[in-house]
This record gives C-alpha cells, sequence and structure tokens, in this order.
C-alpha cells in the first residue's frame, strides 16, 4: 500500500472531479476533499497545477498529479494491491480503453456541452444528430469491451467506466433542459443498462451529483446576460 496523505481539490459539479473520486472509492483511499469556490482559483490549485490553472489535482504527500484521466491511472497504479484493477490487464484491451477515453472528451461530450448551447432548431437537429452518433459508436463499443459483462471493464468499474459515467449527472440535467432523452433504450439498450449499473454501484453514488441539485446550478453557470 502506497503511503502519504491524500487529497483531492475540485468542485462536487465537476464531472473530471468526480473520476478520481471514483477511482479513489474503488481502492478504498480515504482523502481530504479540497472544494474550490465555483469561479474562484485558489493559492493551492494555482501552486499545484500551474500549467493548467484546473480542477482536478491529486495530492499524494504534497506531490501534484494533474488530468483526471491521469489522475485515475496514477490512483490505479499507486494502488494497485487494493481493489479490482481500473485498466484491462491486456495490452490491446488498454490501448482500447485509452482510445475512447479520449473520444469521449474530445468529441463526444463535446456534442453534449454543444446540446446546452444550441440555438434554433436547424442547430439542434445537427447536435441532436452528431450526439446519436456517438451515443451509437460506444454502444458497438461497450458490446466489444464488456465481451457480455456489466461494465465496459468486465465484471467491475474501471476506466473507461469511469470516464463516460462522470458524465452522466450532466447528461441527466441536458436531458431535462431539452426535454431529449438522449440515452435511448430503443437505440443503445446496452449503454442504458450500463448506466444503471454505474449510477447504483456503491463506490459511485456517494459521489454522483444530485439531478435538481445539480440543474439548479447549471442555471447560474449557463445563465444568458440580460440585455
Amino acid at each position: 500500500m502506497a503511503s502519504g496523505e491524500v487529497k483531492l481539490i475540485g468542485a462536487w459539479a465537476s464531472p473530471f472531479v468526480m473520476r478520481p473520486r471514483v477511482a479513489l472509492n474503488l481502492k478504498s483511499v480515504p482523502y481530504e476533499f479540497l472544494q474550490e469556490t465555483f469561479g474562484s482559483k485558489s493559492e493551492l490549485l494555482l501552486k499545484s497545477n500551474p500549467v493548467h490553472k484546473k480542477i482536478p489535482v491529486l495530492l499524494h504527500a504534497d506531490k501534484p498529479v494533474c488530468e483526471s484521466n491521469i489522475i485515475v491511472e496514477y490512483i490505479d497504479e499507486t494502488w494497485s494491491s487494493s481493489g479490482p484493477s481500473l485498466l484491462p490487464s491486456l495490452p490491446y484491451d488498454r490501448a482500447m480503453a485509452r482510445f475512447w477515453a479520449a473520444y469521449i472528451d474530445e468529441k463526444w461530450f463535446v456534442a453534449l456541452r454543444n446540446f446546452l448551447k444550441a440555438e434554433g432548431e436547424e442547430e439542434k437537429k445537427a447536435v441532436i444528430a452528431e450526439f446519436e452518433e456517438g451515443n451509437a459508436l460506444l454502444e458497438k463499443a461497450f458490446i466489444d469491451c464488456s465481451k457480455g459483462k456489466p461494465f465496459f471493464n468486465g465484471d467491475h468499474i474501471g476506466y473507461l467506466d469511469i470516464s463516460l459515467g462522470s458524465f452522466l449527472a450532466w447528461l441527466r440535467v441536458t436531458e431535462l433542459a431539452a426535454s431529449y432523452k438522449l440515452l435511448d433504450e430503443a437505440k443503445t439498450p446496452s449503454l442504458c443498462k450500463w448506466a444503471d449499473h454505474f449510477c447504483n454501484d456503491p463506490a459511485v453514488k456517494p459521489v454522483m451529483p444530485e439531478t435538481a441539485k445539480l440543474a439548479e446550478f447549471a442555471k447560474k453557470i449557463f445563465a444568458k446576460p440580460q440585455a
């Protein structure tokens, strides 16, 4: 077991901060959660992540580790003897997990974010088409990666599950705001079943933001300035 005090600089509503929180829970690693105030950056954050100046930052024995997916990998390697392995054991499977995690951040999440910003019917239709195309790709990726098991990682939540699952609360908020079902059982039955398994996992439940609370927070950060 790795020694040294563990702290996590973050914010409750951030999907990127949720990733290391789930990973730490899966590995049964106790940690102190240092909440940042929305709209400001603490001295500790700026000192710990002077390059990007963003959350999350993991502090392990006062050494900072930045970027959510990198932190998850660090947690998996540092506490390798505790809890399930978060990355697959085979090199090809690890490569695929990293590939799809990058796709989720660079393409899928961008489409989700654009959904909230879309104005006019034509723009909304284009965003929906892009998002549903991404969901279809992830449905196939899940079937390929899970090999009939409940999670992308098999029997237990892993790296790719954490990568996608961290956005599920924001997905629900977006569905409420848009009055549109973005994760549809008829179109992506495997993903929908996976989402239920993920959200009900004991490592996830305590750190998954409540939809109503997150919706109120979303109204504040996406509020349009008065003319």
